[in-house]
């Protein structure tokens, strides 16, 4: 087909008239009303065809009329170009589903694409409008004030941490706690924490011990406190064992701070410090509570109702197939323990409460040893003559044998599980219900014919370490992805709190029209700019991303001029971002001067810091 006698029988006229017709822009697809447009909507019931459509099915209109007009060749030939761009007929236009495709006009060089469907208003019921060809995509949304998670922190992860920082700002009733002390040593705003009675602590440690949530005088810094009722330190030896777990820091272990005795009770009680995780329950309580619905011991068998030992052990594998754990979460627990007991037996210490009243866990399966350190100052032994290497080592047994029964334990989530007459039945159970692996770990844990390591289990572990590497990895992942989305908020609040400061400031030197004149009123017109905008109905506009834009500008100070109009519209000012930095901390730096109390303040009269110039 001759390309060129085409261009030289069609006038630049006619062409641009075909342009008017069809008002669409350039690149950019139209969505044209039926009652304003010249082109009318093809969707509607008494649609009317386009001139171009009725000779296209008339078969008066040549291809070479819809053919991009240029001076060279085209990259694809004729054919290609007729059956890409066709004009659907009335009634293929007329079906919801489908959409008249675009065709494309040439015109001076410029290559204009026309395209006719139908407004979102007239799509099916049950269609999305956004699918419609030339309708905004649905992720391009003006902010409407709701919360949004490309902005904030995601709902779980707020609420997790809102929930945190009430458990850590609870206050204690005074009538229900009269003889709290107001302070203990350097610790105030005592509160009780007693998730387990004190009977547990009696028959443990001969001693009665309550354990409370406190505030450090001087840093602000909340911790907890163990106390020890009624106990006097005889020998200050054991002190060096306090050191020791000062020192010990680990992510499954709360760590210990400090150990003092005190009076403020009324009597002589010993004072363990550690950090405070709120929100944590013991392992007791998550997985062994009788307050649990529906959770019922299995070896907890009625004495009044003897049954045959059959019947008892096919109860006990039907309880514990509907109610086990998950064998994932056991190994987590199991990574996690053995972490903390190789830290702590290579240290040359001992556990000595690897119990379940004495794990926290938090909503993660975190899990943190507490309590360290309380058995070697309230049990130590005093005897010169004891060898506390070999001590030690014995204890390290212990606590490789009390890890032995607290799997045991949660494999068949009884507490009974773990005593003598229990344990056949229970790694019978184990093995008719978990793996092969986990029944061996237990049982090389309660072998207490040989000397066992910690170190020794990582072979048993096997490559399980490496899920929990991974699930601890992707949780990192997330929480910095989430922090990503709060990191600027600071220098964003700095800067809105300079401009409130300035901003309607009724007097200031004893001038009631500071706010009003000089910087301060570009600042009040800068403000209406940023966060009044309303559209042409004269509703509220809210647009997060403009606002975020605006202020970072502002920040840096950039050279973009922008136009600031008053609220009567009779003042139009046309500033550059340089130039309100500039009023900014002007105006600002005159309220430091003039302040006798700016405490942080002082902090925010510099701003750019740190921020990338290149927006």
């Amino acid at each position: 087909m001759d390309w060129m006698s085409h261009n030289h029988s069609r006038s630049l006229s006619s062409r641009l008239d075909l342009a008017r017709a069809t008002q669409a822009t350039e690149f950019v697809p139209r969505v044209i009303s039926s009652s304003t447009s010249a082109s009318p909507n093809f969707f509607s019931a008494n649609t009317t065809l386009h001139p171009i459509t009725k000779k296209l099915e008339d078969g008066n209109l040549s291809s070479s009329l819809i053919s991009p007009e240029s001076s060279s060749p085209p990259l694809v030939n004729n054919t290609s170009l007729i059956t890409s761009s066709p004009v659907q007929s009335d009634k293929v236009a007329s079906s919801p589903s489908s959409a008249l495709p675009a065709y494309q006009e040439n015109v001076g060089g410029t290559t204009y694409f026309y395209q006719f469907h139908s407004t979102p208003e007239n799509c099916q019921p049950g269609e999305n409008p956004a699918t419609v060809a030339g309708s905004l995509p649905s992720e391009y949304n003006v902010y409407t004030g709701k919360k949004d998670s490309s902005f904030f922190l995601s709902e779980d992860l707020r609420n997790d941490i809102l929930n945190r920082n009430v458990l850590t700002l609870l206050q204690p009733d005074p009538q229900q706690y009269p003889d709290l002390p107001q302070e203990v040593d350097s610790y105030h705003q005592l509160f009780p924490l007693e998730p387990i009675s004190n009977t547990l602590h009696k028959a443990h440690l001969g001693y009665q011990a309550t354990m409370y949530k406190a505030t450090h005088t001087k840093t602000g810094i909340h911790y907890c406190l163990r106390r020890i009722h009624g106990f006097r330190l005889s020998n200050t030896k054991c002190m060096a064992y306090v050191e020791l777990w000062r020192k010990l820091t680990h992510s499954n272990i709360v760590q210990l701070k400090e150990v003092f005795t005190t009076k403020a009770f009324g009597d002589t009680s010993m004072m363990f410090v550690y950090d405070y995780h709120p929100g944590s329950e013991t392992l007791l309580t998550k997985h062994f509570s009788p307050d649990q619905p529906g959770y019922c011991d299995p070896f907890l068998n009625d004495s009044s109702t003897p049954r045959p030992y059959s019947y008892q052990k096919n109860n006990l594998l039907r309880h514990t197939q509907n109610n086990k754990l998950p064998e994932p979460l056991i190994w987590n627990y199991i990574i996690q323990l053995t972490s903390a007991l190789r830290v702590i037996h290579s240290s040359g210490l001992a556990c000595r409460s690897l119990d379940p009243t004495k794990i926290i866990i938090n909503s993660r399966n975190r899990l943190r040893l507490s309590c360290l350190g309380v058995m070697d100052v309230v049990l130590h032994e005093p005897n010169s003559t004891i060898n506390h290497i070999a001590l030690v080592q014995h204890y390290q047994q212990e606590d490789l044998t009390a890890l032995g029964k607290l799997v045991l334990a949660l494999a068949c989530k009884s507490t009974m599980a773990v005593q003598r007459e229990n344990i056949s039945t229970a790694l019978d159970i184990i093995s008719r219900s978990y793996t092969t692996d986990l029944r061996n770990l237990i049982m090389y844990l309660l072998a207490t014919q040989q000397r066992r390591s910690v170190t020794d289990l990582m072979p048993m572990i096997g490559a399980r370490f490496y899920t929990q590497l991974d699930n601890l990895h992707n949780h990192i992942e997330t929480l910095d992805h989430e922090l990503s989305k709060e990191v600027q908020n600071g220098r964003l609040f700095r800067i809105m709190t300079k401009l409130a400061t300035i901003n309607e400031r009724p007097d200031f030197n004893l001038e009631s029209t500071w706010a009003e004149t000089g910087d301060r009123y570009m600042l009040k017109l800068f403000r209406d700019y940023v966060f009044h905008q309303v559209t042409e109905d004269g509703n509220p506009w809210l647009d997060m991303a403009h606002i975020v834009q605006c202020l970072n500008k502002l920040d840096v100070g950039v050279p973009e001029k922008i136009s600031l109009v008053s609220r009567d519209e009779q003042s139009v000012l046309v500033v550059s971002y340089a130039e309100l930095k500039h009023c900014l901390e002007q105006s600002f730096g005159e309220l430091c001067n003039s302040s006798t109390n700016i405490h942080d303040l002082s902090r925010l009269s510099g701003i750019s810091v740190g921020i990338d110039e290149k927006l």
